[in-house]
């Protein structure tokens, strides 16, 4: 196990009702003036949005709103914001809705304090040592910005999709999260949840650091517990105790615990961020395709952590680890598809990707050499592209 600094500031508030505390945790976190951050009409249809305003009138906390985010957030609302902020003396940011959201309102957090343009800490000009306090209600789980410090842009000059990790500066100060806000999610948008939190596990457990039985431990339980929720979700949407073990799974996954002590690998999503920045797919779908071509590949290549999740996870019971590892991709597959998840690019609506641009693209923004478990080339990139079809 590797040496670590864990540092999770983020104040959860879980339970029914809870978006009644928006206000107080609010003006705990220090903040007079707040911007809302939300994406489409469902938090205005369900009266999410009403019922948020009001908690803050009633701790005399004022605010502007900005909805709109759309998934696969861009840059242009960044601007937007940062603007807004500045205009109007706007002291925090309130994230209402899922990734989407908060991503966006942590790129403003952190364009607002900053003299140049926000772009360069994706980009990896710039550190982000400053931010504005930030407060999530979370609507959505799956990708797991409410307990990160990390979010996802496109910039849509050259539409690239950029990742940008920090330790502290954007985790959240608070997050507040209701399972009944998950009762109306929609069967696929809850499905791509579910791929995309056990993606963020994937991405930690997949790796070459040795002595880490506790957090393999960590990380195989989450899955399982996920694996075995799910088939209830979909079946029960209105089903709290299944939407609440989602629904914190979807933290776990994603707030740094499954990583502690270890290298990580983030192949998988860097190569997914392509397929979405350029066809404008779901991401968590776009994971549920890419993950098993990556696993293939690994199967013949480096198999030892893919066979041991076959094993562990999957209880599969197989002596060599290629076959093992096959074996398990074969049932993860399974598994995404009985929850109504694509697998290969076609049932993704891709019929005809560009490799070859989805290949430069990602090696133009990444680096000639990418990945924690197994160093790939754009000749190896490109062969699990093609496993995918």
């Amino acid at each position: 196990m590797k040496d670590f600094t864990y540092y999770t500031p983020t104040r959860y508030l879980f339970g029914r009702g809870v978006e009644a505390k928006t206000g107080e945790l609010t003006r705990w976190m220090g903040v007079k003036k707040v911007l809302i951050v939300y994406g489409g009409g469902s938090v205005i249809r369900s009266g999410l949005l009403d019922r948020v305003k009001l908690s803050l009138d009633n701790e005399g906390i004022e605010y502007l709103e900005m909805g709109g985010i759309q998934p696969n957030p861009v840059d242009t609302p960044v601007y937007d914001g940062i603007k807004i902020c500045r205009d109007n003396n706007i002291d925090g940011l309130l994230a209402v809705g899922g990734g989407s959201a908060i991503d966006t309102a942590k790129a403003i957090a952190c364009g607002v304090p900053y003299e140049g343009d926000f772009w360069d800490f994706y980009a990896g000009k710039k550190i982000v040592e400053e931010a504005m306090p930030l407060g999530v209600v979370l609507t959505i789980p799956a990708a797991g910005s409410e307990g990160s410090g990390n979010s996802v842009i496109t910039k849509l000059d050259g539409l690239h999709k950029i990742s940008l990790r920090t330790e502290s500066a954007l985790r959240p100060k608070f997050a507040i999260m209701n399972p009944e806000l998950t009762f109306t999610l929609p069967p696929y948008q809850t499905a791509s949840g579910i791929s995309d939190m056990m993606a963020h596990i994937f991405e930690r457990y997949f790796s070459n650091t040795p002595e880490v039985e506790i957090t393999d431990r960590v990380a195989e339980g989450v899955l399982k517990a996920i694996i075995a929720e799910a088939p209830r979700v979909m079946a029960e949407p209105e089903n709290y105790e299944a939407r609440a073990n989602i629904m914190w799974s979807g933290t776990l996954a994603h707030n740094g615990i499954c990583g502690t002590g270890r290298q990580e690998d983030w192949v998988s999503h860097f190569m997914e961020h392509e397929i979405s920045a350029v066809y404008g797919v779901t991401h968590g779908a776009g994971l549920a395709v890419m993950f098993p071509a990556w696993m293939t590949f690994m199967a013949q290549n480096h198999p030892v952590k893919v066979a041991q999740f076959a094993r562990r996870v999957f209880d599969i019971v197989e002596a060599d680890d290629t076959i093992a590892a096959l074996k398990g991709i074969e049932v993860l597959k399974r598994f995404y598809t009985s929850i109504g998840l694509p697998v290969t690019f076609a049932q993704l609506g891709v019929e005809n990707p560009d490799i070859d641009l989805l290949v430069a693209k990602l090696h133009e923004n990444k680096g000639e050499t990418i990945g924690g478990y197994y160093r790939l080339t754009a000749k190896e990139t490109s062969e699990i592209y093609r496993l995918a079809l």
